[in-house]
């Protein structure tokens, strides 16, 4: 029995800066290729961090739920759905790759509904700038239980002592009447080795407890993106071959807390048929870091 990926689902479309709308974009994107209905989905967990105009209630998992149109009706004999915020920043998507597995290991849910994107406040905004160097974009990764071994092993995490290494905040004492549309990101000198530390480590392991042990010769390394040559730099100091680095496609810049799964959907099935693990790493603020090893189904 294994947690699988069943299908993913991004929106990058320049339609909208709404991080609600692009993650039920991607919602809706990911339940469309899976071939299922919105009322299959039995739990929907929301990690996106950086929200419209500053929103704090209600949760913004609702807003997407409703957005992607999962459990706006209860027929009879249809099991509810409902959805949360879980919101540990770039790691947060691991962090429900492992509330998923308990729920769906328990058979609490037939499918479960990882989404996540942020945005600037002022929703003015769709690249990146030195005050804020997020891509605006929404990503969704449909996960369910299956038969057979392939799927997230367990996450490991790890994190170091001192300063944030990168951190995001609402400075209440500047704002004045521009609240919902101001945020606070600063990222500390040096905090890119500082992430590439904390990665190394969970990474690590993730690497030595992965059952039978791991050939990083048929890995896969798929990481966040706190800076542009970070992914790179991770698969050096792991030993993972440059070319087993995957998912930069259409987003170019750190797409924060969708980065994972926006970079597992832009990777074409021909080259994930080359490997027989991912290894599936992010790192941010704390300085934390969080990573599991995805064992692919085999190919015929």
């Amino acid at each position: 029995m294994g947690i699988s990926i069943k299908s993913t689902g991004m929106s990058v479309a320049t339609a909208t800066t709404s991080a609600i709308e692009h993650s039920a974009r991607a919602a809706r994107g990911a339940m469309s290729s899976a071939g299922i209905e919105p009322e299959q989905v039995g739990v929907l967990i929301n990690t996106g961090v950086y929200r419209d105009s500053n929103l704090f209630e209600p949760a913004i998992a609702a807003l997407i739920q409703r957005e992607a149109g999962i459990g706006l009706e209860y027929p009879e004999g249809v099991s509810r759905s409902f959805s949360f915020d879980l919101m540990n920043g770039a790691c947060g998507v691991l962090n429900a790759v492992q509330v998923a597995t308990a729920l769906l290991e328990t058979d609490s849910a037939q499918y479960v509904l990882v989404v996540s994107g942020d945005t600037h406040p002022s929703l003015q905004r769709r690249r990146p700038a030195a005050d804020f160097p997020f891509v605006t974009a929404g990503a969704a990764m449909l996960l369910e239980k299956t038969d057979t071994p392939s799927g997230f092993g367990p996450v490991h995490v790890a994190e170091l002592e001192g300063t944030p290494a990168t951190r995001g905040f609402a400075n209440i004492a500047e704002m004045g009447v521009h609240g919902r549309s101001l945020v606070t990101v600063e990222r500390e000198d040096g905090f890119e080795e500082r992430l590439l530390e904390v990665a190394g480590v969970a990474a690590g392991k993730a690497i030595g407890g992965h059952e039978g042990g791991l050939d990083l010769s048929r890995t896969a390394l798929i990481s966040s993106r706190p800076t542009a040559g970070f992914p790179a730099a991770l698969a050096a100091q792991l030993g993972i071959a440059p070319e087993a680095v995957l998912g930069s496609g259409v987003v170019e810049g750190d797409a924060h807390t969708a980065a994972l799964t926006a970079a597992y959907h832009q990777v074409d099935e021909a080259i994930l048929a080359g490997y027989d693990t991912v290894l599936f790493v992010a790192a941010g603020a704390g300085p934390s870091a969080a990573a599991t090893v995805y064992r692919l189904a085999p190919t015929a």
